[in-house]
């Protein structure tokens, strides 16, 4: 049992969310792994060309899983704080006092970030969501017309032509650094344009999520199935046609397009993803409403549960394996062994994640957030 307007239970966690939280963590984890591959040619985070199953696993991620995945947390990011909001005010706790709690997980998650970032993966987020914290509590009394409008206006912002769309030449060089003191010099002047500005990617789902979290939407699939399947039907039908035009690119079905072309089409590319990020929410849900607790069900919620400790998991794999002062693997690995080692190590978190379930423990980094937002010992 919880404690008065504290974290909830592990025994009292709907199966919904932390299922689609679980099956979030292999969807970052294809999605991050590729980018620290090289190459002689590059294009939208792959090496290019590649081999014929490169080419189909290559179409296949940055049609399902790039800019899908990191929606998809956003909502369910968003979902949380709207839970935790709900407790809080069960509990007698005001408005003031909700805020003081959230911006206190908010620091947590900046300077969690920040150590991330430094010391295993540039691409960290968790800064980025602490960043969207801090100013997102506002919206927390902000009526749903508010929550839908600003959605909508940063919708349109983000779909807007941009020449921040163009492909690079290949990894960041922050992303593999010939040494340690590199990698410390070179990330002190990324990692604060990550999470400064990184955030306003996450806006959308986040808005999105309060206001399904005020619904319970997730908990109780139940009451909005006709929502649910409608949602999971036409985001990611929106977001699979809006990722055709660069994940064909990526599998050499179409011809690399003009500059020109690419401002347009990488934005729609990104601002279909969230859609997919909603779709792939709600099939979640819909797919633990229909198939209910199962030791499948229960292992990968188990993750989603612990989804911090998991993604930080993830990290250290990708360190150890492409930091070219360890086992440097980036110009080894294709689009499909990557893949493979993805799919890999989110199988490993299942495993970690099942043990600690049995095991009833929380995990190292949801007892560490939890005890400074809710000051428990």
């Amino acid at each position: 049992m919880r404690t008065q307007g504290g974290p909830t239970g592990l025994s009292e966690r709907a199966l919904g969310p932390d299922l689609a939280r679980g099956f979030m963590l292999l969807f970052i984890a294809l999605a991050n792994s590729h980018y620290f591959l090289s190459g002689a040619a590059y294009f939208g985070g792959f090496p290019t060309p590649g081999g014929p199953l490169d080419r189909i696993l290559g179409t296949a991620i940055a049609t399902f899983v790039d800019g899908r995945a990191f929606p998809m947390f956003g909502v369910l990011f968003g979902y949380g704080v709207a839970q935790i909001a709900r407790r809080q005010r069960e509990s007698g706790t005001d408005w003031w006092g909700i805020r003081e709690l959230l911006w206190r997980r908010s620091l947590v998650l900046v300077v969690l970030g920040f150590a991330h970032a430094m010391l295993l993966y540039i691409g960290d987020i968790l800064a980025a969501y602490g960043v969207l914290l801090f100013f997102g509590v506002w919206a927390l009394r902000w009526k749903d017309r508010w929550l839908f409008a600003v959605a909508a206006f940063v919708l349109i912002l983000t779909a807007l032509p941009s020449n921040d769309a163009l492909p690079t030449d290949g990894p960041d060089p922050s992303m593999l650094p010939a040494s340690f003191l590199d990698q410390l010099a070179e990330r002190i002047t990324v990692q604060p344009f990550v999470a400064g500005l990184g955030w306003i990617g996450f806006v959308v789902p986040f808005l999105i999520g309060l206001w399904a979290g005020r619904r319970r939407i997730l908990e109780r699939p139940a009451q909005h199935l006709t929502l649910l399947r409608t949602t999971a039907l036409l985001g990611l039908t929106i977001a699979v046609a809006g990722a055709l035009p660069m994940s064909l690119v990526v599998g050499g079905v179409l011809a690399r397009p003009s500059d020109h072309a690419l401002t347009v089409l990488g934005p729609l590319h990104d601002a279909t993803g969230v859609f997919g990020g909603l779709g792939y929410a709600a099939l979640i849900v819909l797919i633990a409403h229909r198939v209910g607790d199962g030791p499948i069900t229960r292992a990968i919620a188990a993750v989603g549960q612990r989804s911090l400790t998991c993604y930080l998991a993830q990290s250290v794999v990708w360190a150890v394996v492409f930091t070219p002062y360890l086992l440097d693997l980036s110009g080894t690995l294709t689009t499909s062994t990557t893949a493979l080692l993805a799919v890999a190590t989110w199988s490993a978190t299942v495993l970690l994640a099942g043990w600690m379930r049995r095991a009833r423990y929380r995990g190292p980094f949801e007892l560490l957030i939890r005890r400074i937002t809710y000051r428990t010992a």
